[in-house]
């Protein structure tokens, strides 16, 4: 089985975007205008949930373009640039995000990557990592510092990349598992129109910290989980496998954990439906989902034993070396949009009001 960024998987991926589109089943909650059904939020997190569920790719048009991208087009964009919109619903144009650099990660705000103005362009040097689907990507969506001179915080815009710009190099990462996903993203006097930049110069912060919090919102950590608990637990039973009793209590809090991860999430999908600004309660639901995947991934490889780091395509695996791929990509789960730390961090801080 190939990863939904490589070969045959791509192009699978690729098509069943175009079939749901066609559907309309896409953006679900997106206005009409916009290439949207104007149905409620919870109907699409509800289609998300089984989405995932049945292990359904190209969900997204790449990393955010439906889940953050769009949304904060809708709310800062210009008319020109919702015109991307209807693209993206059309199942056309993949998105990737262009955040982290090789010296700012956790701490987001120090990014270097810079975006000079020059006559009706800005010209932008620097790079970024750990860009998931940026080798597929048709456009990015790029934080980058305009103001060098200003506090942190205060001296970032967010752009429209175009991909293939010249200038735009991206050169691959191939993470523990085998799989290319990640790249490098390089940026050498990309000239970018300034009608690209969204919402003003330097108040791109307060855009990327919204984008962060539906980027931490999301069924997807349950809804995997409990496909996967459910196959291992098929699993078992078909082997007729006998469990020592702490093995089998196990089990039994998988699903707890897996019911505790939806019910966070759904809780995330609530407070967006009634207009409210779900930072904290986005944060908690990240990081337990993702904390909950790495959980389970680790409950069964103890489960199958030696057979469990098996790859796949070994005569030894088990599941088709699932769970194998699925132990060592649930690593990068408590890295993507932001730590575990930073998450608790934003818990204690915001959520508790503790002093820094």
């Amino acid at each position: 089985e190939g990863g939904q960024f490589e070969g045959d998987g791509w192009k699978f991926t690729r098509a069943m975007s175009k079939k749901l589109a066609a559907k309309g089943w896409l953006t679900l909650a997106w206005p009409k205008e916009h290439g949207g059904q104007a149905r409620p939020i919870l109907e699409q997190l509800v289609w998300r949930e089984e989405t995932t569920y049945h292990r359904v790719p190209g969900v997204d048009m790449g990393v955010g373009g439906i889940s953050w991208v769009g949304p904060m087009l809708m709310r800062h964009g210009t008319g020109e640039q919702k015109q991307h919109l209807n693209r993206i619903a059309a199942g056309e144009e993949y998105w990737c995000t262009l955040y982290s650099e090789p010296s700012a990660g956790s701490d987001l705000a120090s990014l270097q990557t810079r975006a000079v103005k020059d006559g009706d362009d800005y010209v932008v040097n620097g790079s970024k990592i750990w860009t998931s689907g940026g080798h597929h990507a048709d456009f990015g969506w790029l934080a980058a510092r305009t103001d060098p001179n200003a506090p942190k915080h205060r001296g970032v815009s967010m752009f429209l990349l175009d991909m293939k710009l010249p200038g735009v190099t991206v050169r691959p990462i191939i993470n523990m598992a085998g799989a290319h996903s990640f790249n490098e993203v390089f940026f050498d006097n990309v000239r970018v129109p300034a009608r690209a930049r969204v919402g003003e110069e330097n108040t791109g912060w307060y855009i990327l910290a919204t984008a962060l919090d539906l980027e931490r919102s999301g069924v997807h950590a349950s809804a995997g989980g409990r496909r996967n608990l459910e196959e291992l637990a098929k699993y078992v039973a078909d082997q007729r496998v006998t469990l020592l009793p702490v093995l089998r209590h196990r089990f039994a809090e998988m699903a707890i954990e897996t019911n505790v991860s939806r019910y966070l999430a759904y809780r995330v999908g609530w407070m967006q439906a009634k207009g409210l600004a779900p930072n904290v309660e986005a944060s908690i639901s990240k990081l337990y989902g993702s904390e909950f995947g790495q959980r389970l991934a680790g409950f069964a490889i103890q489960v199958f034993g030696l057979y469990g780091q098996a790859e796949p395509g070994n005569k030894w695996t088990r599941l088709r070396g699932r769970f194998e791929k699925g132990y060592l990509g649930a690593v990068s789960a408590t890295i993507a949009a932001g730590t575990s730390e930073v998450q608790r961090s934003i818990i204690a801080n915001r959520g508790l009001g503790l002093p820094r």
